[in-house]
């Protein structure tokens, strides 16, 4: 097989083997990893096929034989590798809804903006889409623009205004540049298969310890609030049913929720801007009930909530990795999970059960919080739970990010008489590690939102789905056909005798997806032709039978 495709290769003129590179640049978009580095290119053969074990393992071989004329298409990898630090761009750009050709005044100040590098994405903000409504007047010198940005709390936002208009200004035909600074419509991936109340909330952060008495709900309510200070729409679920924490800790006005009778659903309160739902605002104080009767009230209170455009909704989890712990990760699409633990032993292992319990999930867990670790007095500082729980989690599960909080009376006291430290005293140290912790959240979030967004795309002009899983270097192809005849649904497998319902050649060859959204942080949704709707999981996809990826750039000084 590697043999016939280098024939192949050598016998294709230069001119078309430029013309297909040339359509594969123009037809990639827009990606984290495009950048410049040289003008040399040269193509390296690498291993020409590698496939899996699949009930159609003779697909690869069939469609490549039938369609020989389109391998070149098949084998080239469609991100290259150029240089100048991301200054120069393609032969056009999307800029808004217009495309701006290269040489004009607006490629001058794109090349200029394409310097900033966002650090989370870690690719230049015009690459990111960023750049909108640009407007320009070259005869008087004048440009502007707007930066619209993946949320409002961007802890980096003051920088990106900045640079934008220090870049621009250096243009030697600029005499003035106004830059508006915007964020994105509240919304998740895929909003359409979410409850009414949660289709306008990009990101939902579970607070979870499996165990009770760590201070996960002072963790939970201290991080809603530092969001909200940082610019962010911000709501807190209080998923305790059996002991609800929201109620001392905040101290609202309307301490009763509201339902709304038309349209039968329930107005959440609200303290300091942040909207607030727990079972104890409910009036009816702590629930004594079996447990299947308590996961229909907590997706009651959280499906049928009137929540509006939110930023980040945090859910304080109730202790345990039970069934309302799983009816919350099941009902909503968790973008991401923080873990509060305490330096003690026994902390560590029921917390050791919720990450295996997120990681099963597919929620990512972003950032540990080990709360009551230390205090100082006579100039010492002093460990009385002993040490080593936090970075414990950290290195055992490979969780990014350890913040400790100090045993402070004033963190405690601000628990219970309604107010958040973060609000008390929002330049005190506590105050300082939240800020910390709320600017991880936003970082890990905007990276996992976009790892999940890229994740698996379909690629019209190679005719196949490329797939890149979050957390996996690894990127492959895989042929359209090869996808839906893997479908282990019903309709396809009968799921008494496992017998294939779906045949082979049921399956046409040229068939194409018509739309593939992400199904939170595990699997995608395919829309076919005939209507049909695929659940492909990324671990199933990751044993398919791949395509050729022969051929790839590599640089040469």
């Amino acid at each position: 097989m590697g043999h016939g495709l280098n024939k192949t290769v050598t016998n294709l003129t230069l001119s078309s083997l430029l013309l297909s590179l040339t359509m594969q640049v123009l037809h990639a978009p827009s990606s984290p990893h495009l950048s410049i580095h040289s003008s040399k290119l040269t193509w390296a053969l690498l291993p020409s096929v590698r496939v899996k074990s699949s009930p159609f393992s003779t697909l690869h071989f069939s469609y490549l034989h039938s369609r020989r004329d389109q391998r070149l298409s098949w084998t080239l990898h469609k991100r290259l590798i150029f240089s100048s630090g991301g200054a120069a761009r393609a032969a056009s750009v999307e800029v808004g809804d217009s495309s701006v050709s290269a040489g004009t005044a607006e490629d001058d100040v794109l090349k200029a903006l394409s310097q900033i590098i966002d650090p989370d994405f870690g690719t230049d903000i015009v690459t990111c889409g960023f750049v909108k409504d640009m407007q320009i007047d070259k005869a008087q010198g004048e440009v502007s623009f707007r930066l619209e940005l993946t949320t409002p709390a961007c802890p980096i936002k003051d920088m990106f205004e900045q640079k934008a208009n220090e870049v621009v200004a250096m243009l030697p035909w600029v005499k003035n540049v106004k830059v508006t600074m915007s964020a994105q419509p509240a919304r998740p991936i895929y909003a359409e298969q979410l409850p009414a109340g949660l289709q306008t909330i990009s990101n939902i952060v579970a607070v979870s310890s499996c165990k009770g008495g760590v201070g996960k709900s002072t963790v939970a309510v201290n991080l809603a609030y530092t969001l909200a200070d940082m610019g962010a729409r911000v709501g807190i679920f209080d998923a305790d049913v059996y002991g609800p924490s929201l109620p001392t800790m905040v101290s609202p006005e309307n301490r009763l929720l509201v339902m709304n009778a038309e349209k039968k659903t329930i107005i959440p309160t609200e303290y300091m801007g942040v909207k607030l739902i727990s079972f104890g605002f409910a009036g009816q104080g702590r629930a004594i009930m079996r447990g299947p009767m308590v996961s229909g009230v907590i997706n009651q209170l959280l499906t049928t909530t009137e929540w509006g455009e939110l930023d980040y909704l945090i859910i304080d989890m109730p202790p345990g990795t039970g069934d309302i712990q799983l009816t919350l990760c099941q009902v909503v699409p968790l973008t991401a999970a923080v873990i509060v633990t305490t330096p003690q032993k026994l902390s560590f292992i029921d917390v050791a059960k919720g990450v295996r319990m997120f990681s099963k999930l597919k929620v990512p867990c972003v950032a540990v919080v080990e709360n009551m670790c230390h205090f100082d007095a006579d100039g010492k500082r002093y460990y009385p739970f002993g040490r080593g729980s936090g970075s414990q989690v950290v290195q055992q599960f490979g969780i990014p990010h350890l913040f400790d909080l100090p045993i402070r009376p004033t963190l405690s006291a601000s628990g219970d008489s309604g107010m958040p430290e973060v609000v008390a005293d929002p330049q005190g140290e506590v105050s300082k590690i939240f800020q910390n912790l709320g600017v991880c959240v936003v970082q890990q979030c905007a990276k996992i939102r976009q790892q999940v967004s890229t994740a698996v795309t379909y690629d019209k002009s190679m005719k196949a789905i490329r797939v890149k899983v979050p957390d996996s270097e690894e990127e492959f192809f895989l042929h359209p056909a090869t996808v839906r005849r893997n479908d282990r649904s019903a309709q396809s497998v009968d799921e008494w005798t496992g017998e294939q319902k779906l045949q082979y050649n049921d399956v046409p060859e040229d068939i194409e997806p018509e739309e593939i959204r992400p199904m939170g942080n595990y699997a995608v949704s395919i829309t076919w032709p005939d209507g049909f709707s695929q659940i492909a999981p990324y671990d199933q996809l990751q044993t398919m039978e791949r395509l050729v990826d022969v051929f790839q750039p590599t640089v040469q000084a």
